[in-house]
């Protein structure tokens, strides 16, 4: 009888390992938004690493947080780092790429909960009045994303995230003088 119960549990844990390993190997995460103002305007809070403070979907989850720039004040070369409670974590972004009023491309390394490394993007295309944004992340998934990914849909994680952090920035822009 044991014997029958620990060959159950080899074959589940073979199963369950294969069913892991053929998961996708990436991940990507997006959400879109029109905002009623120029991309000048979007652009502008998203490049500046120092504004994101006003529209972040998890700046306000920890008023103790520690936040530091480094390197260019915005744009290619500009630094965040943070480190705050388990809801924020601790991690750092990178400005890789930015073309004016175009697109911004970061580099997003988590350090705490877990190590993780994602590439974000935004892109700001004109759409009759308006701007159309676009916020994107996408990463690779190993062993581990992998099972947790079998009970948590990385979209869904993260995508409301993104939707509060889009209609935290449309906000914000279409109505300046609340700053």
């Amino acid at each position: 009888m044991a014997k029958k119960i620990l060959i159950g549990i080899v074959i589940l844990v073979i199963v369950f390992v294969i069913i892991v390993a053929i998961q996708p190997p990436q991940y990507r995460v997006v959400r879109t938004t029109a905002i009623a103002a120029p991309q000048t305007a979007v652009f502008e809070q998203v490049n500046d690493l120092h504004k994101w403070e006003a529209w972040s979907p998890w700046a306000k989850l920890d008023p103790g947080m520690k936040q530091t720039y480094e390197g260019s004040p915005a744009g290619t070369g500009a630094i965040y780092h943070w480190s705050g409670n388990n809801k924020v974590g601790e991690g750092r972004m990178t400005i890789l790429e930015s073309r004016a009023n175009d697109l911004v491309r970061i580099k997003l390394d988590f350090i705490k909960p877990f190590a993780s490394t994602a590439d974000t993007e935004f892109s700001f295309k004109p759409d009759a009045n308006q701007t159309a944004v676009a916020w994107s992340m996408a990463g690779k998934k190993n062993f581990m994303s992998k099972a947790f990914g079998l009970f948590v849909n990385m979209d869904k994680m993260i995508g409301g995230d993104f939707e509060k952090g889009l209609a935290q920035l449309k906000s914000l822009v279409e109505n300046p003088a609340k700053k």
